[in-house]
């Protein structure tokens, strides 16, 4: 089955997993994805994620987090620019979900990033999704 949105169908996925307590999920393997996934990790939404191979395009297996009373960490995943209707930010107009305390995730010409590191490095580009 061909997937037309590769980074949606990642973020429901992971959606689906907090809504159900799942400890893991899998999501197709790209290298915008596996960007996300590294930007989740790096700002310690999920706990890990790793390739694994298939003998096709692979698939990454997510590793979800919880709180200490198995609350849920993510709350709101929220896909900012789609297929039909991209959406660009420069650094200085890139949005601070729930002042601050929320991340957008930027891809950029030097690789995909959250809002605060693009920020710092002081560069724009595709806002792909905010999560608060």
């Amino acid at each position: 089955m061909a997937i037309g949105d590769p980074i949606a169908d990642m973020l429901t996925r992971i959606r689906n997993a907090v809504r159900n307590r799942a400890r893991q999920t899998t999501c197709l393997n790209s290298k915008v994805c596996r960007g996300i996934a590294a930007v989740l990790r790096d700002e310690g939404y999920i706990d890990e994620f790793e390739v694994v191979e298939d003998g096709r395009q692979g698939q990454i297996k997510v590793k979800l987090r919880y709180g200490p009373k198995g609350e849920p960490i993510l709350h709101k995943l929220v896909r900012q620019s789609k297929p039909g209707q991209r959406v660009y930010r420069g650094a200085q107009h890139l949005p601070k979900p729930l002042q601050g305390m929320g991340i957008a995730i930027v891809s950029t010409s030097r690789g995909v990033m959250s809002d605060r590191k693009a920020r710092t490095e002081n560069v724009g580009g595709e806002l792909l999704c905010t999560i608060e």
